[in-house]
C-alpha cells in the first residue's frame, strides 16, 4: 500500500486527528480492568488468570511493535493502521466467541494475542510521520497522537460499564460487549486510515511557526537536523538500552495500578465507612484515563521546553514517592489515594509520549519509527511485571489471611525499588557517539562536490 502524500496547502494539522482516531481505539486496552471481576466471576477465574488477555495483548504489542517497526517505516502509515485495525477488532471477534462459547483461552489468544498485534502495529504506526510533519516540536506532536492511547479508557471504561449492565455480566454478556467492540472501533479507524498523509519529498516546517528558541540547535546536536543513526546501530548503543530500563521501570510501576484498578480501590475501602461501589470503581478507571491522557500532552509538551532527561527525573523520582504515600497513607484518605494514582498514572503517560522525542533527540529522524518499535520490547516485559507484582502479591497475601490495603504494600515497595534503577539509567544516558551516526546523503554529495571544485561548500 503506497504511503499516500500530502497534496500542495495539506495542513498539517489534520494528521494528529488520523493518529488519533486510531489510538482512542487501541486505548481501550486500558480498561481491561473493568472485564475482570465479570470473567472471574463467570469463569470462575483468579486475579491472575483475568489479567492474562490484558498482560498477553502488552506482550505482544511491544514484539509486533519492535518487528514491524521497519515494515511501518518502508510501508507507511495507512497500510499499518490498516492492519492495526483488521487484528484489533477480530481479536475482539475471537473473544466475543471464546465468551459466548465459555473457552477461556480464546479470550486470551483473541483479545491478547491477535488484538495484541494490532496494538502494537496501530501505536507505532503514526509516530514516525507525527515527527517529520512536526520537526520543531516533536515531543507536542507525539504527544497529541499517544494522549488518545492514554484517553481511550476514558470512553471505553464507562461504556463498558453500561454495556455489561445492559447486557448482563455472564458470559453471554461479556461475549456481546466484546462484539460491539469490535464493530464499533473497526469503523472508528476506518477514519485515521482514509484521513492520514505523509509530508511530500521536500517538505520544511513554514518558518512562521518555529519559535526562534526552537529553531536553535540544542548544545551537543550534531545539527539542526540531529544526527541520523539507523536501527540496528541504535540498538548496540548504551543510550537505546539506558532508555529501555528507563521505560520499562516506568511502565510496570504505572501498568501495575492500571491494570488492577477497579478491585484495588475497592479492596482499599473495604473495611471502611465509606466503601466504593463497582460504578464508582469504574470512574475511578475512567479518571486515571484522564490522568493518563493529559500527561501523555501536558508533560511531553513540557519536555520540549525543559528537556527530555528533566521530565525523566520528574516522573521517576516522584512517582517513587507518590507510591510511598499510597503505602503508608492510602487506605486513611481517598482523596490522597485518588490524588496520587492520578499523578502516577500522568507520570506514566509522559513518559509513553516523551520517549519518542527522546529517541528523536538521540538518534534522530531518519529511522525513529523502527527504533522506537524495538524500544517498545520494554513495553512487553513491563505488560508481564507489573500486573504479575501487584496480583501475585495480592493473591499471596490473601492466602496469608490479608485484606483490604494490606494486600498490596510490599507490591508498593517493589514499585519503588524499580523507579529508582529507572532514575539512574536516566541519568546515565548520554549523546550517541558519531561512530554510530549514518553520513546524510546530501552532505555526502556536497562533500564531493566541495572535494571536486577544491572550495568550501
Amino acid at each position: 500500500m503506497t504511503p499516500p502524500l500530502a497534496p500542495a496547502g495539506w495542513s498539517r494539522w489534520l494528521v494528529p486527528p488520523a493518529a488519533l482516531s486510531v489510538h482512542l481505539s487501541i486505548g481501550q486496552a486500558y480498561a481491561w480492568s473493568v472485564f475482570k471481576p465479570p470473567l472471574e466471576s463467570a469463569l470462575n477465574l483468579s486475579g491472575t488468570q483475568s489479567a492474562l488477555p490484558f498482560q498477553l495483548g502488552i506482550v505482544m504489542l511491544g514484539l509486533s511493535a519492535a518487528f514491524g517497526g521497519t515494515l511501518v517505516e518502508r510501508n507507511g502509515p495507512r497500510w499499518a493502521m490498516t492492519i492495526a485495525l483488521c487484528c484489533f477488532s477480530s481479536g475482539f471477534l475471537l473473544a466475543a466467541l471464546g465468551a459466548f462459547t465459555e473457552q477461556y483461552w480464546l479470550i486470551v489468544f483473541g483479545y491478547g494475542f491477535v488484538g495484541g498485534i494490532g496494538l502494537g502495529i496501530g501505536y507505532i504506526s503514526p509516530v514516525s510521520t507525527l515527527i517529520k510533519w512536526f520537526p520543531d516540536r516533536p515531543g507536542m506532536a507525539t504527544g497529541i497522537a499517544i494522549m488518545g492511547f492514554g484517553g481511550g479508557a476514558l470512553i471505553a471504561s464507562p461504556w463498558s460499564a453500561q454495556m455489561l449492565s445492559s447486557y448482563g455480566s455472564d458470559s453471554r454478556g461479556i461475549a456481546f460487549a466484546f462484539l460491539t467492540h469490535g464493530l464499533v472501533y473497526a469503523a472508528f479507524m476506518t477514519l485515521g486510515v482514509l484521513l492520514v498523509r505523509v509530508p511530500p519529498p521536500g517538505y520544511r516546517q513554514p518558518a512562521p511557526e518555529v519559535p526562534d528558541a526552537v529553531a536553535v540547535p540544542a548544545r551537543g546536536a550534531v545539527s539542526a537536523a540531529g544526527p541520523r543513526v539507523s536501527a540496528r546501530s541504535a540498538v548496540r548503543t548504551p543510550q537505546f538500552w539506558c532508555l529501555w530500563v528507563v521505560l520499562c521501570m516506568n511502565v510496570t510501576a504505572g501498568i501495575g495500578v492500571l491494570e488492577k484498578a477497579a478491585p484495588m480501590i475497592t479492596d482499599f475501602f473495604a473495611r471502611t465507612d465509606t466503601p466504593v461501589s463497582v460504578s464508582a470503581a469504574a470512574g475511578f478507571v475512567a479518571l486515571l484515563s484522564a490522568a493518563n491522557m493529559a500527561g501523555r500532552i501536558g508533560w511531553s509538551s513540557t519536555s520540549d521546553l525543559i528537556g527530555r532527561k528533566n521530565v525523566y527525573r520528574v516522573y521517576l523520582g516522584a512517582g517513587a514517592v507518590m507510591y510511598l504515600l499510597i503505602a503508608l497513607f492510602g487506605d486513611a484518605s481517598k482523596p490522597l489515594f485518588v490524588i496520587c494514582a492520578l499523578v502516577i498514572l500522568s507520570f506514566y503517560g509522559g513518559g509513553f509520549a516523551t520517549i519518542p522525542a527522546y529517541l528523536k533527540d538521540l538518534f534522530g529522524t531518519y529511522q525513529v519509527g523502527a527504533i522506537h518499535g524495538r524500544l517498545l520490547t520494554a513495553w512487553s516485559t513491563a505488560g508481564v511485571l507489573g500486573p504479575l507484582i501487584v496480583n501475585k502479591v495480592a493473591d499471596s497475601q490473601e492466602a496469608a489471611g490479608k485484606s483490604g490495603a494490606g494486600l498490596y504494600g510490599l507490591s508498593f515497595a517493589i514499585m519503588i525499588g524499580l523507579l529508582a534503577v529507572g532514575f539512574v539509567a536516566n541519568e546515565l544516558v548520554r549523546p550517541v557517539h558519531p561512530r554510530h551516526h549514518v553520513p546524510d546523503p546530501k552532505e555526502t554529495a556536497d562533500d564531493q562536490v566541495s572535494s571536486a571544485t577544491g572550495r568550501t561548500v
